[in-house]
């Protein structure tokens, strides 16, 4: 599609980074150490991927880049590293709204550069993700497409793209790829949104009301 970027285009700006593990420790301004969980994901536009989890409550940080995992699926796919805490969201809710935010069902010709996946450090995490794919295959008509996979390496795209929606949510990309995605979130997964991503809902509906 003419809308994304060529991966070749990135490759020439990535900078390398390794994954240390899927768990890592995160100092709060409290002092508190939360434990945060570190895992991939891959679907459509990683613009598009960094943008909705960036939106939920419980993620701390979004990386966006491209994934590799093992033959045959050792090409680089765009793709996102999160980490987040579960005890305020949870995998399975992580889960859900991946599938539920791009073509998860959909096995098209661009499925190696935009794969849908989940990307795991280890057998114990990729056991889990299984069952939850298992389980919410019964709300999808269609098999779902969505693979769970080993993360081989990660590389990060260019600073220039990194917060592509933050940084600019009337970019065209923005208002027609990503802007409906946020709006599904809105309206089915408020209660995890965080809290500037709601109050982006209730000025949408206070200029809706000065319309009428």
């Amino acid at each position: 599609m003419t809308s994304f970027v060529s991966i070749d285009a990135y490759v020439l700006y990535l900078e390398e980074f390794r994954w240390k593990g899927s768990r890592i420790e995160i100092k709060q301004t409290t002092g508190v150490t939360n434990q945060s969980i570190q895992i991939g994901f891959g679907g459509g536009c990683h613009w598009c991927t960094e943008a909705v989890f960036s939106s939920l409550v419980g993620v701390s940080c979004v990386q966006q880049g491209f994934i590799r995992s093992q033959p045959p699926k050792d090409q680089y796919s765009e793709a996102v590293i999160i980490q987040y805490n579960e005890e305020q969201i949870s995998l399975f809710k992580l889960i859900e709204i991946h599938l539920r935010t791009h073509a998860s069902f959909s096995a098209h010709s661009m499925r190696e550069k935009y794969r849908s996946a989940i990307y795991v450090e280890n057998d114990a995490m990729a056991e889990k993700c299984e069952e939850v794919l298992n389980e919410l295959q019964a709300g999808f008509d269609e098999p779902l497409v969505t693979q769970v996979l080993e993360s081989v390496k990660f590389k990060r795209s260019s600073e220039s793209y990194i917060d592509y929606y933050a940084t600019d949510p009337e970019r065209p990309f923005c208002v027609t790829y990503i802007e409906p995605k946020l709006v599904l979130l809105r309206r089915e997964y408020n209660s995890f949104l965080k809290s500037e991503f709601k109050q982006a809902e209730d000025t949408a509906a206070e200029d809706s009301a000065d319309k009428k």
